[in-house]
């Protein structure tokens, strides 16, 4: 078995807050490309378009290991990487701050705001709290143990160092971190709580809403209900598990869906971004054993959703 080539670092620093996308040149059996242009026009014409592809070789976009523009007409090398900066799309900026909860030499805990993605990801890319992060911290190797909707505020954990972030993403994906969330939601005196939600949901690609479908659960939330005023109530939640949206979902399968949410129980049609109408859900606490120090850590948001004290 032939071992894969580790990718060298970077010649290129990030720009906004985002990294270079790394190319490798994949092996050509069959010699379809005698140099690096050929191979890139064909790779990506079909999505920048192949002058697009020509310009940015002109211009010197595409650079090796050693920091030096990658010319077209080089000869095609399998195995050789090489570095560019993708065009980012435009965004409008979420007009609000990512706060800082804590931080010390491995981790950042960190408030993030509605409508900001915690990492890049579609049409969104500086507008995230990753992007931001890097940039005002001055951490370019901070990566996010866990991702939070980008509707939803609150607690993300980010890690400082890459060699550590392996110990904190186990800590998620073995259930040892606990989160309770907040959520305002309607208030219905027929539905009895506190209540254990367990359901099968399931998430198609390219279809916003998750559903519940029969079959064996792999969902499961508990709901408390924590004040009311008037047809209104604030909720704690805490999931066992983390499936997308399973907060969501569960609230509206019975009968409460969050306050402001553009998916449950009908989907909006997609429009401008109404930064008054934040979807009423918050991660409100994270509870968790530190891998390396074995200090039970536990971190609160400051932010607060309106609604019922």
């Amino acid at each position: 078995m032939r071992r894969r080539t580790k990718a060298p670092a970077s010649p290129l620093p990030q720009r906004d807050g985002i990294d270079a996308v790394r190319v490798r040149l994949p092996e050509d059996p069959g010699g379809v490309w005698a140099t690096v242009g050929e191979h890139l026009r064909d790779r990506y014409a079909g999505a920048v378009g192949a002058g697009r592809v020509e310009r940015m070789l002109r211009d010197g976009c595409f650079v090796g290991a050693d920091g030096r523009p990658a010319g077209g007409d080089d000869p095609y090398t399998p195995g050789r990487f090489l570095w560019f900066h993708r065009e980012f799309p435009v965004e409008e900026r979420v007009p609000f701050e990512v706060g800082v909860v804590y931080r010390d030499e491995r981790i950042v805990v960190a408030d993030k705001p509605h409508f900001l993605a915690t990492m890049p990801r579609g049409r969104h890319v500086t507008q995230t709290a990753l992007a931001r992060l890097r940039r005002e911290l001055g951490l370019p190797a901070l990566q996010p143990a866990h991702r939070l909707d980008r509707l939803t505020a609150g607690l993300v954990l980010f890690v400082v160092r890459p060699e550590d972030r392996g110990a904190y993403q186990t800590l998620f994906r073995d259930r040892r971190v606990r989160k309770e969330y907040e959520a305002v939601a309607p208030y219905d005196p027929g539905v009895a709580l506190p209540v254990t939600v367990r359901s099968r949901i399931e998430k198609e690609r390219g279809v916003q809403a998750a559903r519940e479908v029969p079959g064996e659960p792999n969902a499961e939330s508990r709901v408390e209900l924590l004040a009311r005023a008037g047809g209104l109530a604030r909720y704690r939640l805490v999931p066992v598990t983390g499936r997308t949206h399973q907060l969501r979902v569960h609230m509206n399968a019975l009968g409460l869906p969050i306050l402001n949410d553009p998916l449950y129980p009908v989907v909006r049609e997609d429009g401008p971004e109404d930064f008054g109408r934040p979807l009423a859900l918050l991660a409100r606490t994270l509870e968790f054993t530190d891998p390396f120090s074995g200090v039970e850590r536990r971190f609160e948001s400051r932010l607060r959703l309106s609604g019922p004290e």
